[in-house]
């Protein structure tokens, strides 16, 4: 079995809370690529972390939260920056994230920075998130998809917050686009698809994602589960019942899961399988909606067979 390569962004999140009546933000590892990645490694894959990470007592906590959990760290560089931070609220089902810290520490990797051969050798490259908004790592990020001779997965991410200049809406759509042309696989959320194609359905979104050469789509619905869209079959996956306390990585935790089984498995032959791979993946987010925080509740694959074993 091979590796991954996950390239974009790690930070801390400081996640709405409550002590004492009082409330407060506590202090998360997080950022949607490194939750990404250490899903995979705790589903028992080979994974790379690939991004820029500050010269702060941050930055040391993450890659030690990184080390610990198993992920590779061969093409992470520091930068002199202060880490990153994500605020995030919940006011709805979807957490509202903004950010601070100028220069923004994830986003100061660089094309010439890239690791060729780290991302040459994967069997498996995920791009994709807000990394993608900043010109210097999409470079770096156009740059990995070229070279390499991986199964190419895709996860657009979408912050509103972000989203704020004249034409960042329509230069996204392009981005998703491109990406999306020569992916093998596409996985975004309702809330994604919503924002990016506002007068499409789910399915709609699918399908023209599919139409501009994305080999399998994957919509992840929350609650209510996920759409596939794989061959001319589009089916829809339910989700597992669980007692959600905290939705944080959810989404991050099925990209995770499909990660995990194409470096175990390779993609699968036929829409049946793709199915059968999101449902498990579906059962790993189940799971993270269980425990509070994000990167810090991904599962092992036994935890889920324990949890889901009716």
């Amino acid at each position: 079995m091979g590796y991954a390569v996950v390239l974009g962004e790690a930070l801390v999140d400081l996640l709405d809370a409550e002590h004492d009546g009082e409330p407060v933000y506590r202090q998360a590892i997080g950022g949607g690529p490194l939750n990404v990645a250490v899903a995979v490694a705790r589903l028992g894959g080979d994974v790379q972390f690939v991004g820029s990470l500050g010269d702060d007592a941050l930055a040391a906590r993450i890659r030690a939260f990184l080390g610990a959990a198993g992920v590779g760290l061969a093409g992470a560089v520091t930068v002199p920056a202060p880490t990153a931070l994500a605020v995030a609220t919940f006011a709805g089902p979807e957490p509202d994230f903004r950010f601070y810290g100028e220069p923004r520490s994830y986003a100061l990797l660089t094309a010439d920075d890239l690791d060729v051969a780290v991302v040459e050798g994967a069997q498996v490259l995920y791009c994709g998130s807000i990394v993608l908004l900043d010109p210097p790592v999409l470079a770096a990020a156009r740059r990995a998809w070229s070279i390499a001779g991986a199964l190419r997965v895709f996860d657009p991410n979408v912050r509103p917050s972000l989203l704020t200049g004249p034409g960042a809406l329509d230069d996204l759509r392009g981005v998703v686009a491109e990406f999306a042309a020569s992916a093998h696989l596409v996985k975004l959320s309702a809330a994604d698809a919503r924002l990016l194609y506002p007068h499409e359905p789910v399915e709609g979104v699918a399908a023209y994602l599919r139409e501009l050469g994305a080999a399998t789509v994957v919509v992840t619905l929350g609650a209510d589960g996920a759409l596939v869209a794989a061959a001319d079959d589009v089916v829809r996956v339910p989700a597992p019942k669980v007692d959600a306390v905290d939705a944080t990585g959810a989404g991050d935790s099925v990209m995770g899961a499909l990660i995990a089984d194409l470096l175990h498995a390779g993609e699968p032959t036929d829409p049946t399988g793709w199915r059968d791979r999101v449902a498990f993946a579906l059962r790993v987010a189940g799971l993270v909606c269980e425990s509070p925080g994000g990167a810090t509740a991904m599962p092992t694959r036994e935890a889920v067979a324990e949890r889901f074993r009716a």
